[in-house]
């Protein structure tokens, strides 16, 4: 009989801390934000993320109240600003706005980089609501037109040198898995950033580049400079839908993304999640932002926070292997 008298209380009081959990839950919603947002972006000025972060924080203010404030925090390839997140009060105040290469990064850095940030742990998925596509970019000198053009040039030429944002760059890993799918003999040349890269690619000293439509190369694809002639991803772009996949070429095995996430510090309510979710996916619905994403070499997608985690555990994983297999590192 005590048993049972023992048991019957648990149950009660279970259920009337789960009932104060969402009833503290639905009140934090409802008074939240009290204060300005900030949304942080582990890399400087004028990219991609940069570029997201702002058109979001533009339109995501006057639908929840207060200002949204961008803070870049750039160092240890994303981590000191993920570092920056996770240690801020879980109170739906700070956000995380990073590339996938904080899914990479864990893995080419010393343990405790950043601060010791676990990013799988210490922090959790919002919504992915954008990608950039990873393409597969010549200068038009080179005298190639398509995938099987460059692989018979590059068999002619081996030690084609092609160029990425640096090692360990979700670029340079495309540019690895592409090398072993296709058989080809290529040297990667890794720059200090896409912009370093780019530039070098526009005059000619490297030909090939592997590189994410958002990092401020889209204009010379439009323009010819450059020519595109793959995307290293499961799917087309809409930002050019004639392109193919490397998949559809008949070479497997290279598919690489550029996804751009948002992250809360472990902890946020469950509440506040859900709300800033769906205020993000009815941001990127706009006409208006898409447009304005589209300019700027960005796709939209979109979701839930468990479709975010899913992905970036996929990746996270993923990557490790992909790092330890060719013995990738950090710059």
């Amino acid at each position: 009989m005590v048993g049972y008298l023992i048991h019957a209380l648990r149950r009660v009081l279970l259920s009337a801390f789960a009932a104060w959990l969402c009833a503290t839950g639905a009140a934090i919603a409802q008074t939240w934000p009290s204060r300005p947002i900030t949304l942080v972006v582990p890399f400087p000025p004028g990219g991609g993320p940069d570029f997201f972060s702002r058109v979001l924080a533009e339109k995501l203010s006057p639908k929840l109240g207060q200002p949204l404030l961008v803070d870049n925090r750039p160092g240890v390839g994303g981590l000191a600003g993920a570092s920056f997140v996770a240690k801020a009060a879980p109170d739906g105040h700070t956000f995380l706005v990073a590339p996938n290469t904080i899914a990479i990064a864990p893995h080419l850095l010393p343990k405790g980089a950043g601060g010791g940030v676990d990013v799988m742990k210490d922090l959790v998925p919002v919504v992915m609501p954008s990608s950039t596509p990873m393409l597969l970019v010549v200068n038009p000198t080179l005298g190639v037109k398509s995938v099987p053009e460059l692989l018979a040039y590059a068999k002619k030429n081996p030690g084609l040198a092609y160029a990425t944002a640096g090692n360990g760059s979700p670029m340079h890993i495309a540019g690895e898995l592409f090398k072993k799918a296709a058989g080809v003999d290529l040297l990667h040349v890794p720059y200090k950033g896409v912009a370093p890269s780019v530039a070098d690619t526009l005059g000619g000293q490297v030909k090939v580049l592997f590189v994410a439509a958002g990092g401020g190369v889209i204009q010379h694809l439009r323009s010819g400079k450059l020519l595109p002639i793959a995307v290293t991803e499961k799917r087309r772009t809409a930002l050019f839908p004639g392109l193919t996949t490397i998949t559809e070429l008949g070479i497997s095995g290279v598919e690489v993304d550029a996804w751009y996430g948002v992250l809360a510090p472990a902890g946020t309510p469950g509440s506040v999640i859900a709300r800033f979710n769906a205020e993000i996916n009815a941001v990127i619905a706009m006409p208006e932002v898409r447009e304005r994403l589209s300019t700027a070499g960005i796709d939209v997608r979109g979701g839930t926070p468990e479709a975010f985690g899913t992905e970036m555990r996929e990746d996270h994983a993923r990557y490790g292997r992909i790092v330890q297999e060719f013995g990738i590192k950090a710059d």
